[in-house]
């Protein structure tokens, strides 16, 4: 009888939280659709879409518009079928069975993940206890181990935090491993290397449409680097990966600048509205503390998170439990003071 082998024998499916809430704050994606205006140029693009018909296998229009966009050459873009598929490409085409790749702690979940279905040997750099990367310690530690793939979020996720495009660059100057920054936040922040990138024969920068450009049906990824290995990311995608529908809508969405600049500074305005009044509310109480952000989200340390997570739950609201933190994603105005007035009834 077959048996599954055992790298992949014990995985379950990922499971997010699953059913109808009012307010929704778990996932870090834009609390806003895409406007009227905006929809019904989407409408018209979707009729001329020839359906009987392969996509374009480099997705020529809707990476010129993301070059466009971030003021890069679209020949150093390779568009992918969301982030999770760009991640799983780079470990399993970068690296071969037996290296060593080095991811921080605590990131995105997914780099570790796929690299035990790649087979590579995966540790983690600990940040230190403010959540911060000590770059001089980890430039240090990937040189002493010989690791071949360094992979981390900037802006964390989950913490919010960064580190600087200085501190990025000196890392990424002081090793000879792949470095990939994965820069699916920096929309929310200005510390980006992704106008240099094509500068690093060892960097790529992934951007997402999921989070600043509120697009997360669209499942669009992208990844930055310079021409040796743009070519070498196209060669081993798949040849059709990014669906022409995809293609069609996320052009005209990057397309709109001046909308998605604007919807932007909102979400970051708001941000700074969610992390100043959970601060405010955590005075005089211990073991919540909410952690200083440059994301589209706050994680706090809450020693009963899995009390407030449930307590706001009952009431329609959803965040992210992950055990001893809580991360809530910004929503619009009234859902922000929604959710806190969930949390002052919490505490009292």
């Amino acid at each position: 009888m077959y048996e599954l082998n055992q790298k992949i024998i014990d995985l379950v499916p990922y499971e997010p939280i699953s059913g109808n809430y009012k307010i929704r704050l778990d996932a870090n994606e834009c609390p806003y659709n895409l406007p009227e205006e905006i929809m019904s140029q989407v409408l018209e693009s979707v009729k001329n879409i020839s359906f009987n018909r392969y996509p374009d296998p480099l997705a020529k229009g809707l990476v010129e518009a993301f070059a466009h966009f971030y003021g890069v050459d679209p020949d150093n873009v390779t568009a992918g079928n969301g982030s999770d598929e760009l991640i799983f490409l780079v470990e399993s085409a970068f690296l071969e069975k037996g290296d060593k790749m080095l991811v921080v702690s605590p990131d995105f979940s997914m780099y570790n993940f796929y690299s035990s279905v790649c087979e590579v040997v995966c540790s983690s750099f600990i940040k230190d206890s403010n959540l911060e990367i000590d770059v001089d310690k980890l430039i240090e530690r990937v040189n002493a181990e010989d690791i071949r793939l360094l992979i981390f979020s900037n802006p964390c996720n989950p913490t919010g935090r960064g580190i600087t495009a200085g501190q990025a660059e000196k890392l990424v100057s002081s090793v000879n491993s792949l470095v990939v920054l994965d820069e699916a936040y920096m929309d929310f922040w200005n510390e980006s290397l992704i106008e240099k990138a094509d500068k690093f024969q060892n960097l790529i920068v992934f951007r997402t449409a999921s989070k600043a450009i509120g697009s997360a049906a669209l499942r669009l990824g992208f990844a930055v680097a310079c021409k040796k290995i743009t070519n070498a990311l196209r060669a081993v995608k798949s040849p059709y990966n990014v669906n022409s529908v995809s293609q069609a809508i996320g052009e005209i969405v990057y397309n709109n600048r001046d909308f998605l600049i604007k919807r932007q500074k909102t979400i970051v305005k708001n941000t700074k509205k969610l992390y100043n009044r959970l601060a405010e509310i955590s005075v005089g109480i211990n073991g919540f503390e909410p952690v200083e952000p440059c994301a589209n989200f706050v994680f706090v340390k809450a020693e009963r998170g899995k009390e407030i997570f449930e307590f706001l739950k009952a009431r329609s609201i959803v965040v992210r439990y992950m055990g001893d933190y809580l991360r809530i994603t910004t929503g619009t105005d009234a859902e922000i003071d929604e959710l806190l007035c969930g949390i002052k009834e919490f505490f009292k």
